[in-house]
């Protein structure tokens, strides 16, 4: 089964990489890909009869995750819109320094710096709600 799925993907790989774009990162097109191929094994095993659910059968708390994402989005909201871009950009999505400095008209060293003091503008925030509990 998963070996099959693998070999789904590197199929997809090959049918689509005319869609590559090498001035992008690499990792979230092969990434979007794979969710795709498993998405179509997904609804391909519904079709297939298969044994019913357990009732009782636990289901995963994504709350920490949505909390996580939305206490982020909020301290980055208290950035200089560059610094946060620069840290969106580099630190979450996976843009090399050199694409960032593209993608946003910042010198490659004003990303550099504005990911460095962003992130220290972070860490005084994060400690600063830390000493107000």
């Amino acid at each position: 089964m998963t070996e099959d799925a693998v070999q789904d993907v590197l199929l997809a790989i090959h049918e689509k990489r005319h869609t590559y774009d090498p001035a992008r990162p690499f990792g979230p097109w092969l990434a979007a890909i794979a969710r795709y191929k498993w998405i179509d094994r997904l609804r391909s095993l519904k079709a297939e009869a298969s044994e019913p659910l357990d009732e009782t059968m636990g289901v995963p708390d994504h709350g920490d995750a949505v909390v996580a994402g939305s206490a982020l989005r909020r301290l980055l909201a208290e950035l200089k819109p560059p610094q946060a871009e620069a840290i969106r950009l580099v630190k979450l999505e996976g843009y090399s320094v050199e694409e960032t400095s593209r993608a946003t008209g910042q010198s490659v060293s004003l990303v550099k710096i504005n990911i460095h003091r962003g992130l220290k503008r972070l860490a005084s925030l994060v400690k600063a709600t830390h000493d107000a509990d």
